[in-house]
């Protein structure tokens, strides 16, 4: 299960234990636990929500939202919008942070050329890109 949903084993225990998902069946024998197949996507569906860095309350409210039918349809979209929005601000940073980055590198290869004016320049630069850090 933890290579199908891309969630670790205590992480697995974890959601299990605080009732995120339902108590899951042992084998037995092995003691193994034994997924149901709605579990399973259940499980799948939550590993993609975490990976979108989605919070554990927001979890939650999808998979009560989910019960709902028709009624659900319009908190989910606005769960899953105001999600979008904060992702979208992450990767925004995220290029802020990938260009002083890429701008530092570019300074420190003027420097190593002695290319006093272009370095310079990518100070400057590098300066405005941190002033949006």
């Amino acid at each position: 299960m933890s290579r199908l949903s891309g969630l670790s084993e205590p992480t697995l225990r974890y959601y299990e234990k605080i009732g995120l998902i339902p108590a899951v069946d042992r084998d037995r024998d092995s003691g193994h636990r034994r997924y149901h197949p709605s579990v399973v996507e259940m499980i799948r569906s939550l590993g993609c929500l975490r990976s979108t860095g989605m919070s554990m309350r927001d979890m939650r409210a999808y998979l009560g939202h989910l019960d709902e039918g028709d009624q659900g349809a319009a908190p989910l979209r606005d769960l899953f919008q105001r999600n979008a929005d904060r992702l979208e601000r992450e990767i925004a940073l995220m290029e802020v942070r990938l260009r002083y980055l890429r701008l530092k590198a570019d300074m420190w290869d003027a420097r190593e050329r002695g290319d006093a004016d272009a370095e310079r320049r990518v100070i400057d630069e590098v300066t405005r890109v941190m002033d949006a850090l």
